[in-house]
């Protein structure tokens, strides 16, 4: 079965964006400062303190050369170690340009990892700034006193973030390790190749352009873990991927992908699944060659070209394109289909390998959130699919998704259906939870189930619909209005971060924070994220053969014995008449 990719008419990049706060322009190593960096300087229990100490002097080796880190402070006031922008792949400039990765280079003396590195490059969705360059493809480790030799190793989490492949960063302003680290585990954050110089693809095998650089700077940075983890004192026979948005879509291709065979023990997807419509891209070469008038270049020239550009060059003439492309086109940088070469991520789609068995079968927690589409409502999101949810059309949704012809019985059929499921009190539509459900929602559910029938592993299921003060989309964008939980809203219940104030103790902000931690940690170490009831009240099950489950985080916990019951039973029969889709629930 292969999923559509070319089936629809928005530009979703958009959905899957990630936030920066504060930090504007071309980002330098020098340009944070250590208050937003929120890792190098001293806190006061709760990370918010801006005085500042001398760098702790602790050194790490690595198989590439040592590293000296600096000293932090968790949530709740414990040290821990950060150690920040060490590259794990040869910088990808030159002929290696758009190319799979190279083994870092080792380096001579003590490496400075107090500093945050630079990022990938790309346009920040809310500043509009363009950061960073093409040597940003690093990590950061966040751990307790790296530890000797002998002694028990914690669990490692790795975090690869969202921004549907065109975006994103791994700085610690952003994704902040103090609510992670109250809990003996290891955290790394990644940076990997986006855009065009993560996703080009070229047919001429002998220029070894296959595609999905990105996705294989991911597998590089895991074989980095399995290389190095044991220093920081995290176990590599405990890693845990995970990742929010298309970072999640990106752990699940991990877990389709051959190459990632032996790489890590457990994965989360956050609000985003392979079963997405969004999460898969194309070959576009052939169309931005013509579309630049240069559709005459051999595949030869072509690359060349494309290497005479630099960094934001590319990033225009790609926008340009991507504007320019008829509308029934859904999503054009993003994973693809390799054709089989020794450097190959996965040469199949990712639920083809997961419905046939043939994956790495790993324990999975997995959900989304409540409402993920009403961040489209914001004005911050004008020139990312506002306007198509204004003039949101059921009918025209139902023939570019589905396929049903406009105007036809059947068409008039579930257009009332719709109608009738999603009807709110006020007798209007709820057209943000219809493309919640489109976008997000079916693929988690439908990807989960295939999980739970062919892994033999735990697939657990929830749903955020928790609304309170660190729901940092609907916050920023003053969304309080809309009903239900935004996509990336989960984000600030699992990291700090440096535009939010540390939650009060007793509030239902710190409360919530302490239990995300414990179900993302618990599933890190055990593979179950309630192992105890006494620890929250409550046993989350993981889907069965015959009985659904789904965990439902509110202000309350509660566990739930069917996933959206009508709503996924209609999408179920609209997705019949799609061979592409029917088999997806």
């Amino acid at each position: 079965m292969m999923l559509a990719r070319t089936i629809f008419v928005l530009s979703l990049t958009s959905i899957f964006f990630t936030f920066n706060l504060g930090v504007e322009g071309t980002v330098c190593v020098d340009q944070f400062d250590p208050k937003d960096a929120g890792v190098c300087h001293k806190g006061v229990n709760n990370g918010d303190s801006e005085q500042t100490i001398e760098m702790d002097q602790s050194i790490v080796q690595t198989t590439e050369g040592k590293l000296r880190g600096c000293i932090r402070h968790t949530f709740d006031g414990e040290e821990f170690y950060g150690f920040l922008g060490i590259p794990y792949i040869k910088p990808a400039l030159g002929d290696l340009r758009f190319k799979a990765p190279q083994p870092p280079e080792p380096w001579t003396g003590i490496r400075d990892a107090t500093k945050v590195g630079s990022p990938v490059f790309h346009k920040e969705t809310f500043t509009k700034s363009f950061l960073g360059g093409e040597d940003g493809v690093n990590l950061n480790v966040y751990t307790k006193k790296p530890i000797p030799q002998g002694s028990k190793l914690n669990p490692v989490m790795v975090y690869i973030h969202g921004g549907g492949y065109v975006e994103g960063r791994n700085g610690p302003d952003m994704f902040g390790p103090e609510y992670l680290l109250t809990e003996d585990v290891v955290l790394v954050v990644i940076n990997y190749r986006l855009g065009i110089l993560g996703f080009l693809s070229l047919e001429d095998p002998s220029l070894k352009i296959y595609g999905n650089a990105g996705l294989k700077d991911q597998v590089a940075a895991l074989k980095w873990v399995k290389r190095n983890i044991k220093n920081f004192g995290g176990d590599p026979d405990n890693v845990t991927i995970f990742g929010q948005s298309a970072g999640a879509a990106a752990v699940e291709y991990l877990v389709a992908s051959p190459a990632a065979k032996g790489l890590f023990h457990r994965a989360i997807f956050q609000s985003g699944s392979v079963g997405s419509f969004w999460a898969s891209g194309q070959r576009f070469s052939k169309g931005l060659l013509q579309f630049l008038e240069k559709g005459n270049l051999s595949d030869t020239q072509a690359l060349e070209y494309f290497k005479s550009l630099s960094v934001r060059e590319l990033y225009d003439i790609m926008t340009k394109y991507t504007k320019s492309v008829p509308s029934r086109t859904l999503g054009l940088l993003g994973p693809i289909e390799e054709i089989p070469n020794d450097t190959a991520f996965i040469t199949k789609h990712p639920l083809q390998h997961i419905i046939s068995g043939d994956y790495n079968k790993v324990p999975i927690m997995m959900g989304y959130t409540s409402n993920e589409v009403i961040c489209l409502s914001s004005e911050l999101m004008e020139d990312q699919g506002k306007a198509f949810v204004d003039n949101f059309d059921i009918e025209f949704i139902l023939n570019a998704m589905i396929g049903i012809e406009k105007g036809s019985e059947t068409s008039k059929k579930y257009v009332q259906r719709i109608q009738e499921i999603y009807k709110m009190p006020n007798g209007e539509i709820n057209k943000y939870l219809v493309l919640s459900d489109l976008f997000f929602v079916t693929g988690a559910v439908g990807c989960a189930k295939h999980h739970a029938a062919t892994s033999g592993k735990p697939v657990y299921l929830y749903r955020m619909s928790l609304d309170a003060g660190l729901n940092m989309f609907k916050r920023l964008a003053h969304l309080d209005d809309l009903p239900g939980v935004s996509h990336f809203d989960d984000i600030g219940y699992i990291f700090k971060n440096a535009g939010f104030p540390s939650p009060k103790n007793g509030t239902i902000e710190e409360i919530s924070v302490r239990r995300f931690v414990k179900l993302w940690t618990n599933f890190a170490k055990y593979g179950n994220p309630t192992p105890k009831e006494s620890e929250l009240g409550i046993i989350w099950k993981p889907l069965e053969p015959k009985q659904d489950y789904l965990f439902d985080i509110d202000r309350q916990l509660s566990l739930l014995t069917e996933i959206e019951p009508e709503r996924m039973k209609l999408w179920r029969e609209i997705f019949q008449l799609n061979p592409m889709l029917k088999n997806l629930l």
